[in-house]
């Protein structure tokens, strides 16, 4: 134990650091020897210099590529954690000298996107604008690793419940229901009573068959007597979904704020028909007890607004 202490504190440096994520990230000598602008035979030296400090092997290597050890697993995380916190330090440094107001990243759900993310971002703009925001968007199971490891400040979008865990602070902004979408010209847009049938029989964006939506999508189907439709692309992006509504006539179901902001600008039209699918609220994710760097923060204060204010709320 006290060895390893020892090298996390004092041995590993930066470059040590930097290679360990390359080999994690590419999983192959050579790759990362590349991305590094190293030999492979400097990285070959490297690891193993870094596995006699620790008097543990960190990678199991094969003709196939690299792969972490469970102890190299945990130094990588490490590894990934100390680059993180380097580079949030050195980017608020780079901004002050430049006379700019900082950076903070946000990862976000495509539900947050468009409305009250962007909105948050121009209040956070109209009082700091040289303030620089990064956003990743994806989903939980993708983005919470990244919040642990410091790589992101902020998560933002539905707080699924089973992921909640003790060491995150979540806040509930806004419920956000599911609603159906279809372009403008669409026969069912000039329907006054649409019914699942008529979903059921049309061409369908659904969520991919891994996302609960999907499984709360189906249910309702099935509760309306009726077969999920036949004609159907799989995807949770909102391009894909517009792409699909503009192109192929197709049905597409969205949260309400965001088929609104669409609707807004002509791209779809929002269905009168019920879609009563029991959805988390959406919301932020901070990691419980870090500190949240003053341009965060204020995010998180412009975010509150627009959930509270003029912004989502009345959607």
């Amino acid at each position: 134990m006290a060895q390893i202490d020892r090298v996390l504190r004092s041995n590993l440096k930066l470059r040590h650091l930097q290679m360990l994520v390359a080999l994690d990230q590419f999983r192959h000598l050579g790759r990362a020897a590349e991305f590094l602008s190293v030999t492979q035979p400097a990285v070959s030296k490297t690891l193993a210099e870094i596995e006699s400090l620790f008097g543990l092997p960190l990678f199991e290597r094969s003709t196939r590529g690299t792969e972490p050890t469970a102890a190299g697993a945990s130094v990588v995380r490490f590894a990934r954690s100390v680059l993180a916190g380097y580079e949030r330090t050195r980017d608020e440094m780079a901004a002050e000298a430049s006379g700019a107001s900082g950076r903070t990243s946000v990862g976000a759900m495509v539900v947050a996107t468009p409305v009250l993310l962007a909105q948050a971002v121009e209040r956070l703009k109209a009082v700091s604008r040289r303030t620089t925001v990064l956003i990743d968007e994806g989903d939980l199971t993708r983005l919470l690793p990244r919040l642990r490891l410091g790589e992101l400040d902020l998560f933002v979008g539905r707080l699924e419940p089973g992921y909640a865990a003790p060491d995150l602070e979540t806040e509930p902004l806004y419920d956000d229901p599911m609603v159906a979408v279809v372009h403008p010209a669409h026969a069912l847009a000039k329907k006054r009573k649409p019914q699942w049938a008529d979903l059921a029989a049309a061409p369908c964006v659904l969520p991919p068959p891994w996302a609960s939506l999907r499984v709360k999508l189906t249910q309702q189907f099935f509760a309306h007597g009726l077969h999920p439709p036949e004609d159907i692309v799989e995807s949770a992006s909102f391009l894909s979904q517009i792409s699909f509504v503009q192109q192929r006539g197709a049905v597409a179901f969205m949260a309400r704020t965001v088929a609104r902001h669409f609707a807004a600008q002509g791209l779809v039209a929002v269905l009168p028909l019920p879609v009563p699918v029991d959805l988390p609220p959406v919301g932020l994710i901070t990691l419980r007890g870090q500190r949240l760097t003053p341009v965060t923060q204020l995010l998180v204060e412009c975010l509150r607004e627009v959930a509270a204010g003029g912004g989502v709320a009345r959607r």
